[in-house]
């Protein structure tokens, strides 16, 4: 493998509004410990990966290191790097506004203090079918260097205060192809705001049977909050051809709001991926936002990825959806959602898996444990069948109480735990288990395992 580093002493922050250009198929690292601004002109033109970070050195382990701050000339550059040194207190940041991109199956990792990317002028970072790795540190520290042929990737140090990544302004990380593809955001607090967009999984019009997308991993010490339409999908795109890969997030805290969406699905011909999420203090959907996994359209073909959410506690509210359903040919995947203090489902929040009229496969299994669980103004749980397969089954185990109280008055929907088969389907309802000391059903609300009339409110929002 063939590297060039290219390193800016002084005290100014690199300013790049024009093409960054290496010959052939090395890879370019660019370093400067006093910032990198990508300005709305900027882009890329070389053959390998590039790396855009504002460490003060690269390491080459035991044979020395490359300084911009302490200056050196090695002999040790024939050999590959291995790590990032960052010696400030606080590491200056990387922005950018551009439109860069690498060839397909190479990465592109931007390496700060904050990093932030912005949409407005249409900036996007496009690694088809490699990888994107977004992250920085916010104190001392090493940051690791991994190569495996094209394919960089990043090992962040334990103990050491990490900063902040932000998405703005309708920005697209996007590593979707035929095949690999797979992002990794290491932050303090990742902000997505205004229609900004992580993508991988399969393209469109793309991939073979035997493909195989790779994987979306969040990484957060604090928040996550995702506005505005913002969104994170692991997909197989229409007329794409493979399996996608899975959605992995760790946090603190997640909060999504005004329609944005963390998905795996598969729109094309191929197995959606699963969303796994764990926050160690809560997680809160307010409005029409979803979290989940969809084989849609019906002409899709594959099996829905399983829904896995671990955290404190869970509040879905005024139409939050977290599901798993199938609108194609193939099986829904499973809910799974354990909270060690309270889960909140209000005002038509759901949680659900369903197969849609027209569908051909079964639900899956929606499984709720958690120290108290309260359905109120319209909230519920459903599993539910409207089409050629069986509905799963309700689980819902709560070490303290749960309360099913009310009904929403804009649609008349009752809070409550559903379970059954659509008058149009010939499958065949699941079972409702129910474990709690006290369960409590006031004001309207239901619990019920009959034909439905209206699970077809469990809707998911289209990938894109």
């Amino acid at each position: 493998m063939s590297n060039i580093f290219s390193r800016v002493t002084g005290g100014s922050a690199s300013s790049i509004d024009g093409i960054l250009k290496a010959n052939g198929t090395a890879n370019l690292f660019l370093l400067n410990p006093n910032g990198i601004i990508f300005g709305q002109n900027a882009s890329l033109s070389i053959g390998g990966s590039f790396v855009g970070t504002t460490a003060n050195a690269i390491g080459f382990g035991t044979l020395g290191t490359f300084s911009a701050s302490t200056l050196n000339n090695p002999s040790v550059l024939t050999v590959n790097p291995n790590s990032f040194l960052f010696n400030q207190i606080a590491a200056q940041s990387v922005n950018s506004q551009a439109n860069l991109q690498v060839s397909t199956g190479n990465s592109l990792l931007l390496l700060g203090g904050n990093v932030s990317l912005d949409g407005s002028n249409g900036g996007q970072i496009l690694a088809p079918g490699g990888r994107v790795e977004l992250g920085g540190l916010a104190g001392t520290g090493t940051v690791g260097l991994n190569v495996n042929e094209t394919i960089l990737s990043l090992t962040f140090p334990v103990g050491v205060p990490r900063a902040n990544v932000s998405l703005n302004n309708g920005v697209i990380v996007n590593v979707r192809a035929g095949g690999g593809g797979s992002i990794a955001v290491n932050a303090n607090n990742l902000n997505m705001f205004g229609g900004s967009k992580l993508r991988a999984g399969i393209a469109e019009n793309s991939g073979l049977a035997s493909s195989q997308g790779g994987d979306i991993d969040v990484d957060v010490t604090d928040a996550i909050t995702f506005d505005n339409g913002s969104r994170t999908e692991n997909t197989v795109q229409e007329n794409g051809t493979g399996n996608a890969g899975n959605v992995f997030i760790s946090t603190k805290s997640l909060s999504l709001s005004n329609v944005s969406v963390i998905a795996g699905s598969t729109l094309g011909q191929g197995n959606g991926g699963n969303v796994t999420i764990s926050a160690s203090d809560f997680i809160k959907i307010d409005g029409i936002n979803f979290v989940g996994s969809s084989v849609s359209p019906p002409r899709a073909v594959g099996r829905g990825g399983n829904v896995s959410i671990t955290s404190k506690s869970l509040s879905l509210t005024n139409g939050g959806t977290i599901s798993a359903s199938t609108v194609g040919q193939g099986n829904a995947g499973n809910v799974t959602i354990s909270a060690s203090d309270f889960i909140k489902i209000d005002g038509i929040g759901i949680v659900a898996s369903a197969v849609f009229p027209g569908a051909v496969g079964s639900g899956g299994n929606v499984s709720i444990i958690s120290k108290s669980l309260s359905l109120t103004n319209g909230g519920y749980i459903a599993t539910a069948t409207g089409g050629q397969g069986n509905a799963g089954n309700v689980t819902i185990n709560a070490s303290d109480f749960i309360k099913i109280d009310g009904v929403f008055s804009g649609t008349g929907t009752s809070s409550g735990v559903y379970n059954g088969a659509y008058n149009r389907s010939n499958g065949n309802g699941g079972d409702i288990n129910i474990t709690s000391p006290l369960l409590s059903i006031t004001n309207g609300g239901v619990l019920s395992a009959i034909t439905l009339t209206d699970y077809l409110r469990f809707a998911h929002l289209k990938a894109s």
